[in-house]
């Protein structure tokens, strides 16, 4: 297969992109990040609230309708995911949020110690079941919320179970606000998934021959992964045999495989391409759920025109031609990639949880971290006398979830200064005494607010948020406006400063300590595709070629998310920062070996070239795992894939690199530890004298 390139040009390696740079300034405190104001969301958040807070206090009162507004907040889960499973899944998150509720109310009723540990236990078990379970933002800060707000609900124990009730009330509503849409756009969340799958492979397309495409690539194969699992769970028994569910899922394996020929050209392709082939690709996007605009086939033949048939660019237009017709074919019955997917529906929950508190994964830690860091921060507020010390706990959690130091105190500080901003907004509307009525729809439209902004910035999510929260605590339990405003100051600079005191000093190098294995883990999945295709005795069946790309897909997002998460911790490890390269090489040799699983066989391998192959991948493995420089031999030639050799070769050199900086660091920081003890020595001479 021609690689692609000029007649007589030699290989050339495609430029590294910049490795991220996490940083605290103006533009990563105050400024917009990229995508689309979530309108949607904000609307249903609103509703949702306004709804459920006036039913519950024309039914049961205004100080435990309160718990029904924060039941509502079921509504902010599964966006993403299809009807079907949605109505499942929301309907855990509100049982967790009657839990929480539960827990909360029970414990206020007991000692006024026990909210502490009410407060901590409910984050630290929420961490754990949103990251194990992949529940998306916003994790278990509402229900962290939920439990810390119904500690204040006047009552006793005998009242637990009413306000659980309630809770579940405001879920129910919540759930129903949520699932409104199903009755009009049935499939909506199904075609959005696919259709950002085109669209960030448009993004791809664009930046090859860039400085960003390592950043590009790994996120359109979040976006294909994303699309896979979402039109999955969509796969339920009577709407799988439908001519639409078959029509998404050949859409879907088109974009997967035009991702993997895309990945090729990226390799081999140090100049930029057309900018009609990204064109054609957002088309492609618009065109998912509206078969009409889908793009002419023959509009890429002029960029087909001179290239060599077997070339990678030809290979790239022929698949992105084809995947247009299937997106305006009527029919699907004998297309191939309309047929059944090849895994389970549904994810293995109790199994997730299990594989959850494994030794190299990254929930246990975090989980961990979450419940040591709010619990003390709650039992220094109760220690300081602090009235409303549940509301530290509430702020440590938000600043927790951001993940590595840089970005936890990116956190911390858009959060008090968000809050201080919001309490004036907030105690300013509390302080007109406007009529129930009123405070129901303001509680209601911050909602939204926070909801609208919380994916662009969170300062301003805080600023929003704030007064919802101080509307509903003072509703709950009225007290001095001046006495709430300061106290919620006081609270989120302390729960603030804990966050980030628990980022820094509580397994903070778990990512860093966790990278080594999640790069042997890229380095063994690659060699297990790149072995059973180059293997001409073993026959890949689509159903294996299937659970080879999801793992190898997995593997890769994974690495790039433990890498990011380790390059934000600060003091940054020094083994971290030499690594980039050495990720990069890694990412690129399993993406080459993803898109080695194409459908057609390359020619024959001999034992001995099999055998070497294997070698190289168990050498740089090993070498990874004993922190040694890799002794490598010849790599045999791989006419097929050209690019692995090359990958391999870089991921060798950068290993070395990075050792020989590891050593050189150690030897450094021993020659200061034995100056320090000169030092020490001198001065104990120096005072006998």
């Amino acid at each position: 297969m021609d690689p692609g390139g000029s007649p007589g040009e030699g290989a050339e390696r495609v430029r590294v992109g910049e490795r991220p740079r996490p940083r605290v300034d103006l533009k990563a405190l105050f400024g917009l990040q990229s995508g689309a104001w979530a309108w949607t969301t904000a609307v249903q958040a609103a509703l949702s609230m306004s709804l459920s807070f006036a039913l519950a206090t024309w039914a049961f009162g205004s100080e435990v309708g309160t718990l029904a507004a924060l039941g509502s907040m079921t509504v902010l889960y599964e966006k993403k995911t299809p009807y079907a499973y949605r109505s499942a899944a929301l309907a855990l998150v509100g049982l967790g949020f009657v839990a929480s509720v539960a827990l909360g109310s029970l414990a206020a009723a007991l000692a006024p110690w026990a909210p502490v540990v009410s407060i901590g236990l409910t984050a630290g078990i929420a961490t754990w079941v949103c990251a194990a379970w992949r529940v998306d933002r916003p994790g278990p800060l509402f229900f962290v919320l939920v439990g810390a707000i119904s500690t204040i609900a006047p009552g006793g124990v005998a009242d637990v179970p009413f306000h659980a009730g309630v809770a579940a009330v405001g879920a129910a509503i919540g759930w129903a606000v949520s699932m409104s849409g199903a009755p009009v756009r049935a499939r909506h969340p199904e075609y959005r998934a696919v259709a950002a799958a085109y669209r960030q492979l448009a993004a791809l397309l664009r930046a090859v021959g860039t400085p960003d495409l390592d950043h590009a690539q790994h996120e359109a194969s979040v976006a294909v992964a994303e699309a896979w699992r979402i039109v999955l769970l969509a796969q339920t028994r009577g709407y799988r045999t439908t001519p639409e569910a078959a029509r998404l899922r050949s859409l879907l394996r088109w974009v997967s495989d035009v991702h993997l020929v895309t990945t090729q050209v990226c390799m081999a392709r140090p100049a930029r391409l057309p900018g009609e082939a990204a064109d054609f690709a957002d088309r492609m996007a618009s065109a998912v759920a509206a078969p009409s605009r889908a793009p002419d086939p023959e509009e890429l033949d002029e960029l087909r025109r001179g290239l060599r048939p077997r070339s990678l660019e030809s290979r790239l237009y022929g698949q992105l031609a084809r995947a247009a017709q299937a997106v305006r074919r009527t029919s699907h019955e004998d297309d191939e990639r309309a047929a059944t997917l090849h895994d389970q529906r549904y994810p293995a929950l109790w199994d997730a949880l299990r594989s959850s508190l494994g030794r190299d994964s990254l929930v246990r830690p975090t989980a961990l971290r979450m419940w040591i860091t709010v619990t003390a921060a709650g039992a220094f507020g109760l220690w300081m006398g602090l009235d409303n010390y549940y509301w530290i706990g509430l702020t440590t959690t938000a600043v927790l979830q951001a993940g590595s130091v840089v970005l936890t105190m990116n956190r911390a500080l858009q959060r008090s200064l968000g809050t201080m901003v919001g309490v004036f907004l907030g105690a300013a509307v509390i302080a007109l005494h406007p009529p129930l009525s009123v405070v129901i729809v303001l509680a209601g439209l911050f909602q939204g607010l926070t909801q609208l902004v919380v994916g662009r910035n969170f300062f301003y999510a805080s600023v929003m948020v704030t007064p919802m929260a101080l509307l509903l605590s003072f509703t709950a339990a009225p007290e001095p406006i001046t006495d709430l405003a300061q106290s919620r100051i006081i609270d989120t600079v302390v729960g603030s400063v804990f966050g980030l005191l628990g980022s820094v000093l509580l397994w903070r190098r778990a990512s860093a300590t966790r990278l080594p294995q999640a790069i042997v883990s890229v380095l063994r999945t690659a060699r297990e595709c790149i072995l059973e295709v180059l293997d001409q005795d073993v026959e890949i069946s689509p159903e294996r070629r299937y659970r080879l790309r999801r793992d190898m897909r997995a593997a890769l997002v994974n690495l790039r998310g433990v890498y990011d998460s380790a390059i934000g911790d600060a003091p940054r490890a020094s083994s971290t920062l030499p690594l980039w390269p050495v990720v990069v090489a890694t990412q690129r040799t399993g993406y080459l070996a993803l898109s080695a699983l194409a459908r057609d066989k390359p020619e024959p391998t001999g034992i001995i070239t099999l055998q070497r192959v294997d070698l190289a991948f168990r050498e740089l493995i090993s070498s990874l795992e004993e922190r040694r420089t890799p002794r490598m031999g010849a790599l045999p030639r791989l006419p097929a894939y050209p690019r692995i050799n090359m990958e391999l070769r870089a991921l060798s050199s950068a290993m070395t690199s990075a050792v020989a900086q590891d050593e050189r660091a150690a030897r450094q920081e021993a020659e200061r530890r034995a100056q320090r003890e000169r030092r020490r020595a001198q001065g104990d001479v120096d005072a006998d004298l």
